[in-house]
């Protein structure tokens, strides 16, 4: 492309991006809210998630005590426990109970407990009933399995100690787990296991507001013919919107990043204090800057790719209402692959690198957590590089027919 034909394109991409800088929704939107906002939004959530856990599991349960009239030692361990408060007596209406979330668990033992439990021969059962939509019954009931099973486990050594055995009679094999996985690894796992979807969302949301601006908006004001009218060709008025578009859309990717990297390095401490120490590992997550590098490359065509689909859909409509009307399969079109290459169990392979987001989507995965199948890389940015130009193609086409861009 000549240097004469390139001026005029920067001169509308100039135009455009100054217009958009200058409207205040535009930066709010794609800027303050997904910088500010959403590393607000998940630290808010965190903080009130942990604060309702932590105090479910510090605050003390009743639960109900079914059919251990001939257990009174039971009744009274558990009275100990700290954790539950045995309800006394034992209410009839007891699953009832359970159900409405006023009593949060009931253990269900037989009369003849500790006679059996002292005879042996067989296992004794207990049945201890909770609510599975309930937090604190959940808590509750984990209590209790807790309690029967320091209470197994002191039967069965005395009765090994009672024959003249030892507790490694019972582990003829110990089997135990090794990780060979480096830290580095472990930890971009965690970080592959949330950022890509983030990072995809917030390269569609932010092209969605200048698309539909520079096109359907620019219909509402009666604008688009006064723009059509100057001396630039109709390619050069779309390559440079589009060039505006994929600014906005890389603009809001990489500074939600930054964002949410600094709040991170900000936060550490906090989350520390939040957790407590089993957030040492999120504490002291780190993330390799080279793959930070290579999502940024990817982002590249991908940016490209939403910011020319966007724009053909706010040329095609007539309205900004009526585009975000068609925006709206668009978004689940992309959020869908975005979650699928999140799933345990998938992997990456040369298919899955040739379709557009869930390829960006496994890589990202990928290369976060340590790996870097670098043929898969090279084919999925060869294929998302292919659908990106496909896409400007097709803008490009679009803005050059009238009846797409003056339809009734």
């Amino acid at each position: 492309m000549s240097p004469y034909a390139l001026k005029p394109i920067l001169a509308v991409f100039h135009k455009e991006l100054r217009e958009l800088l200058r409207d205040r929704r535009a930066i709010i939107t794609t800027f303050v809210l997904p910088t500010m906002g959403l590393p607000l939004l998940l630290l808010i959530i965190g903080g009130v998630s942990a604060g309702i856990v932590g105090k479910a599991m510090s605050d003390t349960s009743e639960v109900a005590l079914v059919g251990a009239g001939a257990s009174p030692a039971v009744r009274a361990e558990l009275g100990k426990l700290g954790r539950v408060t045995v309800v006394a007596p034992t209410p009839a209406d007891w699953r009832e109970r359970v159900a409405a979330k006023s009593v949060r668990a009931a253990v269900e033992l037989p009369d003849d407990f500790d006679a059996r439990l002292a005879r042996g021969g067989e296992p004794v059962p207990v049945k201890i009933h909770y609510h599975e939509g309930d937090l604190r019954s959940k808590i509750a009931a984990s209590a209790l399995e807790g309690f029967f099973g320091e209470l197994k486990e002191r039967v069965v050594l005395a009765r090994l100690a009672a024959a003249g055995q030892t507790p490694a009679l019972l582990r003829p094999v110990d089997t135990r787990r090794v990780n060979v996985a480096p830290p580095e690894k472990v930890q971009g796992s965690r970080v592959g296991s949330i950022a890509p979807y983030l990072i995809i969302l917030l390269c569609l949301t932010g092209a969605m507001y200048p698309a539909f601006d520079l096109t359907a908006g620019e219909k509402e004001r009666g604008t688009m013919e006064t723009l059509l009218s100057s001396p630039v060709s109709r390619r050069q008025i779309a390559v440079g919107k589009f060039l505006t578009v994929t600014a906005f859309s890389l603009g809001t990717a990489l500074f939600s990043m930054a964002s949410m990297t600094a709040w991170w390095l900000l936060g550490r401490g906090a989350m520390a204090a939040i957790f407590g120490p089993k957030a040492s590992g999120l504490a002291d997550l780190t993330i390799s800057p080279a793959s930070v590098g290579a999502v940024v490359v990817l982002l590249v065509p991908l940016a490209v790719f939403f910011s020319a689909g966007l724009l053909a859909l706010g040329v095609f409509a007539r309205s900004s209402r009526e585009a975000q009307t068609y925006a709206a399969p668009l978004v689940f079109a992309a959020i869908i692959p975005a979650v699928i290459g999140l799933l345990p169990g998938m992997e990456l392979n040369w298919k899955i690198a040739l379709i557009p987001v869930l390829n960006v989507s496994m890589v990202s995965r990928e290369v976060f957590g340590g790996e870097w199948p670098w043929p898969e890389i090279a084919l999925t940015l060869g294929s998302i590089s292919f659908f990106a130009a496909l896409a400007l193609w097709g803008t490009t086409q679009m803005f050059r027919k009238e009846t797409v861009l003056f339809r009734a």
